[in-house]
């Protein structure tokens, strides 16, 4: 995520348009994915998850410098363009709205006031002119973030002093509001300012929560429940001990089922209720001078299997260095998972050896932007490897032939559900693996931030 000063972000929108109190400490929320695609030929539906699955990566790897109850759920819903959705409500009286729930940025912001702009936002099922909005003008709880509030500087850090210039440090008295701000995602960037606002859930309220309050978009059908590291994300501003969802998989897209995404702040570690999870520790995030390398969940991945094979490449590309550059980390918001080229390449390389006596089918390549892809329409049976990862500490995570191909013709082609590009040769800069969503399908997935550390458990997800 790439934070600007809101003069330099509108005027990024600007060229991309032109150019196209309850004590309550547990929420369980319903998980849903995002509004179906433009496409009816299911070719170019794949090829608009690849694109936009690389186009995350790219922004991921390379982001500029910037009651007493524990547990409260939300229904998590999949949407067809690759992201999953949970319904939040702000404000009071409480107004609700639809997010993207995304584990690689830390900001929440929804699109605000009634003069809220989109461009570029026509999405099947969205109208950009009747996007749903949050009016701070009805709510009574919403106030502007002033310069000398301490989460203005989590937003803008040490460049806080030189944006808020007449608040001066021997004056406690200064009028000025926390500077706008901008952000770019990939294909897509938001603008507006910050509020401090009431999150209302069933159980549980939570005052004098940083919101961002967007104006202006560009391809940004909803606004993003952040879940990263940074200090304005959800868990650390509701204090979360931890978090957990299982995503339902991509065969429910747009339709009314969802899986929980639990939000747990109590000081239990839940272990007696999920001792079958496996657990491998965080890796400590890099040091180095960009900041949004620290707000991602970097794993302590050790090897890639295919079946009892294991993919040979360079370890350097699961270790982070001081500058950011290589390491594995997962992500919500990405629909498909990313491998720098040389890992890519040999993950390809040994599945096909091991599906050598299915055909490859080169010209749904060329049409998908997957590969490698193999047609089995003559098969009366087929047997696929699982794809095993395995973590320090020994923690092993299988993973069906369901989360890593896909059937992506109704003729009989199956394809490697993971990408690369080619623009990154040599690897690039930021983390070598993005897990994406599509490969955490029916596994439930813990982030324990008390203990540092990330649980899987293989299931079927639970639907609503």
């Amino acid at each position: 995520m790439e934070f600007f000063p809101i003069p330099f972000l509108l005027s990024i929108v600007l060229l991309l348009s032109a150019s196209s109190s309850s004590s309550s400490t547990t929420v369980t929320l319903p998980l849903t994915v995002f509004p179906s695609l433009p496409f009816t030929h299911p070719w170019k539906n794949i090829k608009h998850l690849v694109s936009a699955s690389l186009t995350r990566a790219q922004h991921l790897k390379t982001p500029r410098i910037k009651s007493n109850t524990s547990i409260q759920n939300v229904a998590l819903f999949p949407r067809s363009y690759g992201a999953y959705s949970i319904s939040l409500a702000f404000g009071t009286p409480p107004q609700s709205l639809s997010l993207v729930f995304d584990t690689g940025s830390s900001l929440v912001w929804f699109p605000c006031t009634a003069g809220y702009r989109c461009s570029n936002c026509s999405f099947p099922n969205v109208d950009a002119a009747t996007i749903p909005k949050f009016i701070p003008k009805l709510s009574s709880s919403a106030k502007i973030i002033g310069c000398r509030n301490r989460k203005c500087s989590w937003i803008f850090g040490p460049n806080l002093k030189s944006l808020c210039r007449s608040c001066s440090p021997r004056s406690r008295k200064c009028s000025d509001t926390c500077p706008g701000y901008g952000i770019q995602y990939g294909s897509g960037a938001t603008a507006g300012f910050l509020l401090s606002e009431t999150l209302d859930f069933p159980e549980k309220r939570v005052p004098d929560f940083l919101v961002g309050c967007s104006v202006v978009s560009v391809h940004q059908p909803a606004g993003i429940a952040g879940f990263g590291r940074g200090p304005e994300s959800l868990p650390s501003q509701m204090g979360l001990k931890r978090f957990s969802h299982c995503l339902v998989p991509r065969q429910f897209d747009d339709s009314p089922v969802s899986s929980p995404l639990v939000l747990d702040s109590s000081s239990e570690s839940g272990e007696s209720k999920n001792n079958s999870l496996i657990y491998a520790p965080f890796r400590e995030n890099p040091s180095g001078s960009n900041a949004a390398f620290r707000e991602y969940y970097y794993l302590t991945l050790r090897r890639i299997l295919i079946g009892r094979k294991p993919v040979k490449f360079p370890y350097k590309y699961l270790v982070p260095n001081s500058a950011g550059n290589g390491g594995a980390i997962i992500d919500s918001g990405s629909t498909f998972t990313f491998l720098d080229k040389p890992i890519f390449e040999a993950v390809a390389e040994e599945l096909e050896k091991q599906l050598v006596k299915y055909p490859r089918a080169k010209g749904v390549e060329a049409e998908s932007g997957l590969r490698p892809c193999f047609d089995i329409s003559k098969e009366e049976s087929v047997e696929f490897p699982e794809l095993i990862l395995k973590f320090k500490g020994g923690a092993t995570l299988a993973l069906p032939p369901a989360n890593y191909l896909a059937l992506v013709t109704d003729t009989g082609v199956v394809c490697l559900t993971m990408i690369t590009d080619v623009t990154f040769l040599g690897g690039g800069g930021g983390p070598a693996i993005i897990f994406g969503a599509f490969q955490q399908q029916n596994v439930l997935v813990q982030y324990d931030l008390a203990k540092d550390r990330i649980g899987f458990r293989k299931q079927r997800c639970t639907v609503n």
